[in-house]
């Protein structure tokens, strides 16, 4: 099944008179279980098309579909209360700065995503999910108290606890060194092949990229 599906998406900027097109006619189709590595140099527009696919951005033009939702099509976008509601209920998002809140413990940080939910947390999944990254005995704990490796854990833990379809990773080990980025390459890879997860990545890192099922290289906006 088809999660999300992109025809000629374009994202065109203004600088002075010059227009930049970041994302450039991109077509892409990515499929419920999917392990999608996009690389490129920077300023490609990898993560321009990362914030598309995962409904933070609008694209310029093109057509852009979810779950079988029209997101973006002839220039209109879905109305921005039932675009929230798709977010919340399809995508979990990890992002190269963990933005944990300083003062809220690692449990309440997991937590956060529960406040653009009506439902309220489970608290068997968030002790699961804990478990799963490793962090059952630091819940309580702040985020200075963390290493940065246990702050990234968190901050997965946090995209996942809603159970989500896909999993969006912008640069998750940007800030990591080799050791803690291959324990996030491990995770990412166990989401996916032992809990079905869809994850569309964006990395630099070779080792990471390699972990996926698929990878696509930006080059100037375009797919090569």
């Amino acid at each position: 099944m088809t999660i999300i599906s992109a025809e000629a998406i374009r994202k065109t900027y203004q600088r002075g008179t010059e227009q930049i097109h970041a994302v450039d006619s991109v077509d892409l189709s990515i499929e419920q279980g999917d392990f999608l590595s996009i690389v490129g140099a920077s300023g490609s527009g990898k993560t321009s098309l990362l914030h598309i696919l995962g409904c933070l951005d609008n694209p310029s033009g093109g057509r852009l579909q979810v779950d079988n939702q029209e997101v973006f099509a002839n220039s209109k976008a879905m109305p921005e209360k039932k675009l929230t509601g798709l977010r919340s209920r399809i995508f979990g998002y990890i992002f190269q700065s963990f933005y944990l809140i300083p003062t809220l413990t690692v449990k309440e940080n997991i937590l956060l995503p529960y406040a653009f939910k009506t439902q309220k947390p489970d608290p068997d999944a968030i002790h699961t999910v804990a478990k799963q990254m490793g962090l059952e005995h630091r819940l309580s704990h702040l985020p200075g108290e963390l290493s940065g490796g246990e702050m990234q854990r968190v901050a997965i833990a946090r995209a996942i606890v809603t159970d989500p379809k896909v999993i969006l990773a912008d640069e998750p080990t940007g800030n990591l060194d080799s050791r803690r980025s291959a324990e996030i390459a491990e995770i990412l890879y166990s989401l996916n092949q032992d809990y079905g997860k869809t994850i569309v990545l964006v990395t630099h890192n070779p080792e990471l990229a390699t972990r996926a099922r698929r990878v696509i290289e930006l080059k100037d906006g375009k797919i090569v």
